[in-house]
């Protein structure tokens, strides 16, 4: 089954806004088993409204549409759909008493605006909105559907959950899909892609595989479709096994986990807690770290250690160190992850620093160049990186290679 996406507004195409909707829409299609053919933004006029129905609707068993639908002048979807689908816009009680509630609720009056909300066309289905007072609209024209819904994503998120996943599996035929994401970190996607060279080649047929590279991670997706659950388990449960014992050493987690929720889990687990030292990441790991609820219970703290002083009156770095090593180096890395462990009381620690540029640097160590090290109850790991002259996307891969370094160590030790 085919899907094209369809998000309505002038505020999307001049880029004042972004359009998340069609990513949540695609995720949650593709789950149910449609193939997402496109992704489309449009402006809010009639004529293109309708030419793209025309150009799109042909091959596609759904379209779906956001934005458009409120009270206002501007908001044009409503009248749009019901002149092409050659209806008429007629009054649901049950619509009515809905805004008007969800009005009250807002401790405000109903008006003529409000009131227009509750026109429906007669060809539709309506889709009710407990999240606000736009309904959806569900037409139907040769087997194929095209739905219409609010563009603000918590109402859109509301109807697609509430109403349109029991429709569409009751109006289609779908295949049962299931993905499965491997999550991997401590290699680059071509070294990757190299080692699983033979294991991709083997894949039976019916599996898919997709590399989803970040800073962060990279994600092995797997999908497969099928008749029921059973057999596209079955389906996926071999490669993934054969995944497991060619690459085990780099995958921390499935689906969406972090490096830092696995890493969290692995240290309340034992009991223990962890502390940072950031130089050239300047705070982003205790970030990451405390947008976790309950981080608390395991996390002590941080610091962001930045000149050469405050990282010896913080965390106890010999001046000899930094005159003889330089603050970028094996050796000051390590005595600031130690610094770490003992000022905060912690088992675990991790550190970083570096030249996250774009200035700065010399030839024997230039701007990209970073020192990690990790360290816990047994052991001290460093590692160093040579990343490029982009200071965002160097502190995001010094974050990241510094805490897949410490999840490592800790699942070794």
């Amino acid at each position: 089954m085919n899907a094209t996406i369809i998000t309505i507004g002038d505020e999307l195409l001049i880029g004042q806004v972004v359009d998340t909707n069609s990513a949540w829409m695609a995720t949650e299609l593709t789950k149910l088993g449609f193939t997402i053919e496109n992704h489309i933004s449009i402006s809010d006029t009639g004529d293109k409204i309708r030419s793209t129905i025309d150009r799109y609707l042909p091959e596609n068993d759904l379209i779906i549409f956001t934005g458009g639908l409120g009270p206002t002048n501007d908001d044009i979807t409503k009248k749009v759909l019901t002149e092409y689908f050659n209806s008429s816009l007629v009054l649901s009680e049950d619509v009515l008493s809905a805004v008007e509630a969800k009005i009250k609720s807002y401790g405000s009056t109903m008006n003529d605006l409000n009131r227009e909300q509750a026109l429906v066309p007669a060809a539709a289905k309506v889709l009710m909105n407990n999240h606000g007072t736009a309904p959806g609209m569900w037409f139907e024209k040769d087997g194929r559907v095209v739905i219409s819904l609010p563009g603000v994503p918590s109402e859109m998120k509301g109807i697609f959950n509430d109403h349109i996943k029991r429709e569409l599996g009751s109006y289609f035929s779908l295949p049962h899909i299931i993905y499965k994401t491997i999550m991997v970190s401590g290699i680059s996607e071509a070294h990757l892609a190299e080692k699983l060279s033979n294991w991709e080649a083997a894949l039976p047929a019916g599996v898919s595989l997709a590399y989803l590279p970040s800073p962060e991670a990279i994600r092995l997706r797997l999908g497969a479709k099928g008749v029921d659950e059973a057999s596209v388990l079955k389906l996926l449960d071999e490669p993934i096994k054969t995944l497991h014992d060619i690459i085990a050493r780099y995958i921390y987690g499935y689906d969406n986990e972090t490096l830092e929720e696995v890493i969290g889990r692995m240290i309340a687990e034992r009991g223990s807690h962890l502390a940072c030292a950031e130089s050239c990441t300047g705070g982003t790991i205790a970030q990451r770290i405390t947008a976790i609820p309950g981080c608390s219970k395991w996390f002590k703290g941080g610091a962001v250690v930045y000149s050469n002083e405050v990282k010896s009156a913080v965390l106890g770095v010999e001046a000899e160190t930094l005159e003889r090593f330089g603050a970028v180096s094996e050796e000051t890395v390590t005595e600031m992850v130690k610094g770490a462990q003992k000022v905060f009381g912690a088992e675990y620690a991790v550190a970083t620093s570096g030249i996250a540029g774009p200035t700065g640097g010399s030839s024997e160590k230039p701007v990209g160049t970073v020192w990690t090290a990790a360290a816990g109850p047994g052991f001290i790991v460093t590692k160093k990186f040579n990343f490029g002259k982009n200071r965002t996307m160097n502190i995001r891969r010094s974050t990241a290679g510094a805490l897949s370094l410490l999840q490592k160590a800790i699942n070794c030790n």
